[in-house]
């Protein structure tokens, strides 16, 4: 596959894009602009960002039109994990230590996270809120930009490419990929690989933003604390938004209660190595505990 890298840092992460040839001339630059559009609307980390206005004061805000499948997927999810996945933890994450200025130190007052119906309303281009409200878009939003990302290269007719940011991944070209399934505990090891192909393969754990002690970005929006009954996720589906915010709803809901909707393949791993996936996953799991019902437990939707 690909002989040529891009490579760049972008919303606190690294991403490569690899392509059978250099990017046409003026596509980086417009990948960069795309990305900081999406970040000055989403980012919490900006003082400057549509998210962080929406932080100090009720009203009525008008999104960008990119953000109406964004909201849908987190209302679909936030509905099949029964308010355990929301777009509202964004304050308790900062209580937690996970603030503007990365303190990583919890503080001594619990924040409460508000229930989406109290506080919002989204109508699929305005969200009106009651009271500030700190909505951070981190479970699903880093896929969707992979999709975006995407977009700007159909748009300069790229039409094979994987794009990696840092475990969200897409493809497309004619070649599949082999992707391997990294092992929570230990990076050096694989639980399983994946043969990647045309589509999107999104991993969540708690180890990739952990600061603490039981402190980590996987919060459950019903009790407000970090989710501590599933190790490890990996989501396959057709988009980059689906895959992402499919894998951290894994760590609230089995697949069968996701899977009103949507098309999905997935693994999932259990903090004592438990291992359970969908019957059509495609690729190979080393280490999966046979009494689970992975063959019945599916993801995906004829």
């Amino acid at each position: 596959m690909p002989q040529a890298e891009l490579a760049f840092e972008a919303i606190g992460a690294p991403w490569r894009i690899t392509t059978p040839g250099r990017l046409p001339g003026g596509t980086a630059e417009a990948i960069a602009a795309r990305i900081d559009e999406f970040d000055a609307v989403y980012s919490r980390f900006r003082a400057d960002s549509l998210v962080t206005r929406i932080a100090r004061a009720a009203g009525s805000w008008q999104f960008p039109p990119d953000a109406a499948p964004l909201f849908a997927l987190y209302r679909t999810l936030y509905i099949a994990t029964e308010g355990a996945m929301s777009p509202l933890v964004g304050a308790r994450l900062e209580d937690l230590g996970y603030d503007r200025d990365y303190s990583l130190r919890a503080r001594n007052e619990a924040v409460d996270v508000p229930v989406w119906d109290d506080i919002m309303h989204w109508d699929g281009t305005r969200l009106t809120t009651t009271a500030p409200v700190v909505v951070d878009v981190g479970a699903a939003g880093k896929g969707y930009l992979v999709d975006l990302v995407a977009a700007v290269l159909r748009d300069a007719r790229v039409d094979e490419y994987l794009i990696d940011a840092s475990g969200d991944l897409l493809h497309r070209g004619e070649t599949p990929m082999r992707v391997g399934l990294e092992h929570p505990y230990d990076s050096t090891q694989a639980i399983g690989v994946c043969e990647l192909s045309n589509a999107a393969l999104c991993a969540s754990a708690p180890g990739r933003r952990a600061w603490g002690p039981g402190l980590h970005h996987i919060l459950d929006a019903t009790t407000g604390l970090p989710t501590q009954t599933v190790a490890a996720t990996w989501a396959l589906a057709a988009s980059g938004l689906q895959a992402d915010g499919l894998a951290t709803a894994l760590f609230f809901a089995a697949a069968p209660a996701l899977s009103v909707g949507l098309t999905f393949e997935y693994v999932r791993m259990f903090p004592d190595s438990r291992v359970e996936y969908s019957r059509r996953f495609p690729g190979e799991v080393f280490t999966a505990d046979e009494s689970l019902p992975h063959s019945g437990a599916e993801g995906s939707q004829d």
